[in-house]
């Protein structure tokens, strides 16, 4: 064997080597239980504004619960079709009492079609959407709604 196979084959087994852990840090939406939507709020504690999609690492607050106007609230239009009031009025509180989420917003392109502004540290922001099937995950949530700079979003899709 060549010295030029041989490094070759060492680089080949190196980025190999990294395949799993790529694998597991991206996870794909059905791992999410869509029949049990769940509301945070509190102040972003750090944010990746970056594809494949924003991630904001929200802080909670010491007691959390839904706003006396949740059900009241304008969801905007969206290309996808989606039953917003039936996803409003399942609506709950995690049973988990995790203070630190990670909460999974649409990719940057659909971002900026909703003209959302880059979130910051310390803003205050809201959110429905989904934790996943396995209650003893990770505290990820792929947002759905998001209420961010007194603004309502709906990530699904692109505005209508």
């Amino acid at each position: 064997m060549t010295a030029l196979n041989r490094r070759d084959i060492l680089l080949a087994c190196a980025a190999a080597s990294t395949l799993p852990r790529i694998a597991l840090a991206h996870h794909g939406w059905s791992s999410f239980d869509d029949t049990k939507p769940l509301y945070l709020e509190g102040k972003a504690d750090s944010v990746k504004w970056q594809n494949p999609h924003v991630e904001v690492m929200l802080q909670l607050p010491a007691r959390i619960q839904l706003p006396a106007d949740f059900l009241q609230r304008n969801i905007p239009a969206q290309s996808a079709p989606v039953d917003v009031r039936s996803i409003m009025a399942k609506t709950q509180l995690p049973a988990r009492k995790d203070k630190l989420w990670e909460i999974e917003l649409a990719p940057l392109s659909r971002m900026e079609a909703w003209k959302v502004a880059e979130i910051k540290p310390g803003s205050p922001f809201a959110v429905v959407g989904y934790s996943f099937k396995d209650e003893k995950s990770e505290a990820i949530l792929r947002a759905e709604f998001v209420w961010v700079d007194g603004k309502t979003y709906a990530l699904r899709s692109s505005p209508a």
